[in-house]
């Protein structure tokens, strides 16, 4: 079935920065009491946004899966959609904040060998994709984000703001998201197409 995705499918810059600002002082806030989970719920936001995985991706992250070295910090998705493997690149802050979180995990007692996921549950575990989908919920309701909103738009948002930051690069795009075809990815040049902008402000007024 092909991928359907209006501009209501997207978060705004501004939604983004209030969805961030709140999740990293609730896991500041957290760091000084003790508590783990905002801690995590962070990382996990923070990857949605700025990596465009998938719910089941973020789910299966390991810590081997994830490259801190500056010149090639990456993502490692050992098994996305299709059973395909692919590497995502990621900026500083999103390196930095692993590199600290895995650092904490360290500190609090969770595993970091290989294999251990990057993220867990209360009773250590991986993550549910329903949990996930709690989670985005949870923190989209208290900055006042849409219902229409999911855990999935934040994937489909970091397309957007990749596809223009990339200076409409849809090959790399492409490669960021995991699509096995162009055309996936077209879906979002064609509802970013700023042509489109331009020829709504020349109508006859």
């Amino acid at each position: 079935m092909p991928l359907e995705i209006t501009h209501e499918d997207f978060l705004t810059p501004s939604q983004v920065l209030a969805l961030k600002s709140y999740c990293r002082e609730q896991a500041a806030e957290a760091h000084a009491s003790g508590k783990k989970q905002a801690v995590r719920n962070w990382g996990i936001l923070h990857v949605a946004l700025d990596a465009g995985l998938r719910v089941s991706e973020i789910c299966d992250l390991e810590i081997r899966d994830v490259i801190l070295d500056a010149e090639h910090a990456s993502v490692i998705v050992r098994d996305g959609k299709g059973g395909r493997k692919r590497g995502v690149r990621i900026g500083s802050a999103l390196r930095q904040h692993l590199a600290d979180y895995v650092a904490w995990k360290e500190r609090v007692g969770e595993s970091t060998s290989g294999r251990a996921p990057m993220f867990v549950s209360s009773r250590g575990g991986p993550l549910t994709r329903t949990a996930v989908y709690r989670i985005f919920r949870k923190h989209a309701d208290d900055v006042g984000i849409p219902k229409r909103f999911s855990i999935h738009s934040c994937r489909h948002t970091y397309a957007s703001l990749l596809y223009r930051s990339s200076d409409f690069n849809l090959r790399l795009v492409q490669k960021q998201l995991g699509h096995r075809s162009i055309q996936t990815t077209q879906i979002y040049a064609d509802v970013l197409n700023e042509d489109a902008v331009v020829a709504v402000e020349n109508l006859p007024q």
